[in-house]
């Protein structure tokens, strides 16, 4: 008997007239103890697809036919409680956003023990000793110091081991991993795969892993389903999809993977190099800058300098924890600087975020978001108006979006209205925090070729910070690399990434999946 078995399952969203289908006749088994990728591009179906096996569609959502059987049961037939036994005992699930996911008002050691709450009749004692093992299962480095903190102190990635230690505590069966290194840099993604690759063969652990990767997939999974347009165009092992597709969607290059390629620029809309003008928006002189936790402090940014140029796109990479967030915050004056100065020659600097959902506004339309900026300059509503419907027809946005909420949108058109935010205020110069990580690579190539065209347009400059090296290279003029909160290199894209100096550089281009350097 297959662990896991989907038959002809369709799902659909009654939030509509006609009815908007999502997944149509979907089927396929798993195995005990088999890894098997889910892999497509944003909208494809794939994360509703795992959604129902844990029984958490939206209301909206509506399975007219099909079956999911998980040990013979068919989970679309039981009852509430015989589901909730299920959900997350024999089934795990881990996100892509820990953030979004985790609960910020409780501590890490109640959030991994929820699960035993739940599920057991352990004692208090029996569920800290079993948290704490399982944290240290999953690589957690001091979990008694990182027991009783809160989601907002630590790193994204352990963030998301402490998402798997939480899923894993009851020893499921199954565990589903929605687009779990998505927003991850390359180093941590690699440990998060290895950590999954781990678990699998030492706890027999199931594993169905959705991503819009294929460099992910191919490292991870034993076998492969593709998806488009919520249909299975084609599955097998990974060693035929890989090396003999047979679909024409699973064969166009960069339809859905992510082409980790420094030959030649992907964003084609991209003019040539030197168009920075040497007329500084920003400098930032020999800035350092600490956080304090209880009576210790802890240097994030040491003698940091830099300058940005005036209409030039510069980047800034490196991996988790390295202090670049940190050091946008700082720029925009909402982190103490210790030593140093930050001098603007602009005014308005604004910030586009890696979450717009949890960045937007949820209670209001895209329309009323957009006007907020103006409304605060005291600008007449009529004129407004006519700035607001100037601006998303600049990034591409339909009056239908201009009427909806930040979650009926997709993760693409909520990035766009935060662009929108950021250049209602005519500023000249954006800080873009990470503005494609999230997003699937044909999602992430229509953002950054709206960035370009936009800056090309409007002539404003952008510090472009990120941990993906494609994406730095695709979009930017120079580029700084952060190690330990510290600038270890900077020049012009080309340069660096043909001739990196640094030691950490090399290091960090290597790590990049599916790159030789």
């Amino acid at each position: 008997m297959a662990l896991l078995e989907i038959k002809n399952l369709a799902i659909e969203f009654h939030d509509t007239v006609p009815p908007t289908k999502i997944v149509e006749n979907i089927s396929f088994s798993m195995e005990e103890g088999e890894i098997l990728g889910i892999v497509g591009e944003s909208g494809s179906g794939k994360t509703q697809t795992a959604l129902s096996v844990m029984g958490l569609l939206g209301e909206h959502a509506k399975m007219p036919r099909g079956e999911i059987l998980f040990q013979g049961r068919d989970i679309l037939k039981m009852q509430k409680e015989e589901l909730w036994k299920i959900r997350g005992r024999e089934i795990g699930i881990i996100f892509q956003e820990p953030m979004t996911s985790l609960n910020p008002v409780m501590t890490i050691g109640e959030q991994v023990e929820e699960a035993m709450r739940i599920h057991s009749h352990f004692s208090a004692r029996e569920r800290k000793e079993k948290a704490l093992q399982m944290m240290k299962n999953v690589e957690l480095p001091n979990p008694e110091l990182l027991y009783d903190k809160y989601p907002h102190q630590l790193s994204g990635g352990m963030r998301q081991r402490v998402m798997i230690a939480a899923a894993l505590v009851m020893g499921p069966k199954l565990l589903i991993a929605d687009e779990p290194t998505t927003a991850l840099d390359v180093t941590i993604q690699a440990q998060i795969l290895k950590l999954l690759q781990k678990i699998n063969r030492e706890q027999g652990t199931a594993i169905l892993f959705i991503s819009h990767d294929l460099g992910v997939i191919r490292h991870l999974c034993s076998r492969v389903i593709v998806m488009n347009r919520g249909k299975a165009v084609e599955q097998g092992s990974v060693q035929e999809i890989f090396e003999h597709p047979s679909m024409e969607y699973t064969k166009t290059p960069g339809s859905h993977t992510n082409q980790k390629n420094f030959s030649q620029k992907a964003v084609s809309s991209k003019t040539g190099k030197g168009r920075g003008i040497m007329e500084p928006v920003l400098e930032v002189k020999h800035v350092s800058a600490s956080y304090r936790e209880g009576k210790k402090e802890q240097q994030v940014l040491k003698d940091i300098d830099f300058t940005v140029h005036k209409n030039e796109i510069l980047g800034l990479v490196g991996e988790s924890g390295c202090g670049k967030t940190t050091l946008s915050k700082a720029i925009l004056g909402f982190v103490k600087v210790q030593d140093g100065e930050i001098i603007h020659h602009t005014r308005n600097p604004q910030m586009i975020f890696q979450d717009p959902y949890s960045s937007l506004n949820p209670s209001k339309r895209v329309a009323w978001i957009l006007e907020e900026p103006l409304r605060m300059q005291k600008i007449p509503k009529e004129e407004r108006r006519r700035k607001v419907l100037a601006m998303a027809e600049k990034t591409g946005l339909s009056k239908e979006h201009l009427k909806r909420r930040p979650r009926e949108l997709s993760g693409g058109q909520r990035q766009r209205v935060s662009i929108a935010v950021s250049l209602l205020q005519g500023s000249q110069f954006i800080i873009a925090d990470e503005p494609v990580s999230a997003l699937d690579v044909t999602i992430q190539r229509q953002i950054m070729e709206l960035i370009i065209k936009l800056q090309e347009e409007m002539k404003f400059s952008v510090l472009f910070i990120s941990h993906d090296l494609n994406a730095i290279y695709q979009m930017c003029d120079r580029v700084m690399v952060m190690r330990d909160g510290k600038i270890v290199e900077e020049g012009n894209v080309e340069e660096v990434f043909a001739s990196p100096k640094a030691d950490y550089t090399k290091e960090l281009m290597a790590a990049t999946l599916d790159v030789e350097v």
